[in-house]
């Protein structure tokens, strides 16, 4: 019973502070319940349904055709009444009813593709096309899992940011409550309490500020993952542990998951030439048919009577020609538009060599100013203490920890900025290098 009561209480806790994430899990669960990433797994079953939409086109086309005709008045011909009397008058007509009051046909219908060069290119390109898309969905889990690093970093700094704030508040109350003493001693002046007391409004305001930062990273976490907004969220990894991560400071730039598409993209525009080319082939196709007539003056079709068959095949070949060069301005704005799309990979690859010098320089200049901030605001800290002990043995006043107390603050927002940009850097660069999600 004892140990019931403490699982349900274990279960309870779990719920009130909310499922605790590491940064693998934050991803695995991103992967799962984001939308984002759900369209584009939809978008690979699309082109892959697209590859047997495509094929279906060059197997047998088999269809039943039924007809049922009622004639309520029967088609009238007409003929020279010599045909019946040689004796008529010149010019005389003989009119008549042909044909039965019903009628009604079946037929099974058979064609088949023999060769279309327009098919035969399709078909390539919907293969190729299914592997474009799992690099344009790889693209699409890349962002939504660059967006949920971005954000559970920032969860981490402003948690560790918060931690600062609350000790600080703490650290002022301390100092005020003892300094209290000495006011009424009258070893203190009240301009001085006043001046402590301006520092403890000043940290309780930078505290808020600190927990309403971290309430909206975590819900930027949450946007990002696909996490349910109304549900309570937290991290496990530490500040330290994140930044223990070495980033990939080399890499090869034709890695970059862009650079792949957008060669994939020159292979379908050289797919669309290849196709317009193959269009002036000609085309044949097959045929089979088998049909049934019945003709009836009364409605009697399901009687024991009969139908009179039909059956035929056939072949059909179409030559192109001359089509007013309206194939030929097809397949040359089809070069056009490779020549474009060979350019546009060109120009990305140098974009892409612009961008690996810019954010290895930005890596560095990150890492840079971050170990200073970290060794800056560990001096404001320690500055700020001596300051407050001064002001304890009387050798300081309020005046001084106040200075110091704002020294520290603008120490400790240059440190979190420093933090945000280093983590920025290292994602960035390991974007640019593919090196977010392992491609499966």
């Amino acid at each position: 019973m004892k140990n019931i009561i403490i699982i349900a209480f274990a279960l309870f806790a779990a719920i009130a502070h909310g499922q605790k994430f590491s940064l693998e899990d934050a991803k695995a669960y991103a992967l799962e319940n984001n939308l984002s990433v759900s369209e584009a797994n939809n978008a690979i079953e699309i082109a892959r349904l697209k590859i047997i939409e495509t094929r279906g086109m060059g197997l047998p086309q088999i269809s039943i055709d039924g007809s049922f005709n009622n004639f309520i008045n029967r088609p009238v011909s007409v003929l020279d009444a010599k045909f019946f009397n040689p004796n008529a008058p010149e010019g005389s007509v003989v009119a008549f009813q042909a044909g039965t009051e019903y009628t009604s046909t079946g037929k099974l219908q058979v064609n088949q593709l023999i060769f279309n060069g327009s098919y035969i290119v399709g078909l390539q390109a919907s293969k190729f096309f299914e592997e474009f898309q799992k690099d344009v969905t790889f693209k699409s889990k890349e962002d939504v899992i660059f967006k949920v690093i971005q954000a559970y970093e920032l969860v981490a700094v402003v948690k560790q940011n918060l931690v600062f704030a609350d000790s600080l508040v703490i650290t002022t109350e301390k100092l005020i409550e003892k300094q209290q003493n000495y006011l009424e001693l009258g070893l203190m002046t009240q301009e001085d309490m006043d001046q402590l007391n301006y520092s403890l409004i000043n940290a309780k305001s930078v505290k808020t500020s600190a927990e309403i930062n971290h309430l909206n990273a975590l819900n930027m976490l949450k946007l990002a993952m696909g996490y349910p907004m109304s549900d309570s969220i937290s991290i496990s990894n530490s500040l330290d542990e994140l930044l223990e991560k070495k980033s990939i400071s080399n890499g090869d730039i034709h890695s970059n998951i862009s650079y792949s598409i957008l060669e994939k993209q020159v292979k379908l525009t050289s797919l669309d030439v290849k196709n317009n080319k193959f269009a002036n082939l000609p085309t044949l196709n097959a045929f089979f048919q088998q049909s049934y007539n019945a003709f009836r003056n009364e409605f009697n079709f399901f009687a024991n009577e009969k139908w009179y068959q039909q059956t035929l095949w056939g072949l059909q070949l179409n030559i192109p020609i001359f089509s007013g060069m309206s194939r030929y301005a097809r397949t040359s704005q089809a070069k056009v538009r490779l020549m474009n799309t060979e350019n546009q990979l060109t120009q990305l690859e140098q974009s892409l060599q612009f961008q690996e010098l810019q954010l290895k320089n930005n890596l560095r200049g990150a890492q840079s100013k971050y170990d200073l901030q970290e060794e800056n605001v560990a001096l404001a800290y320690s500055i700020y203490n001596n300051a407050i002990t001064k002001e304890k043995i009387g050798k300081g006043n309020s005046i001084q920890v106040t200075q110091k107390h704002n020294q520290l603050m603008i120490a400790q927002a240059q440190y979190i900025g420093s933090m945000i940009d280093l983590f920025n850097a290292k994602l960035t660069i390991e974007k640019l290098y593919n090196n977010i999600l392992s491609k499966q």
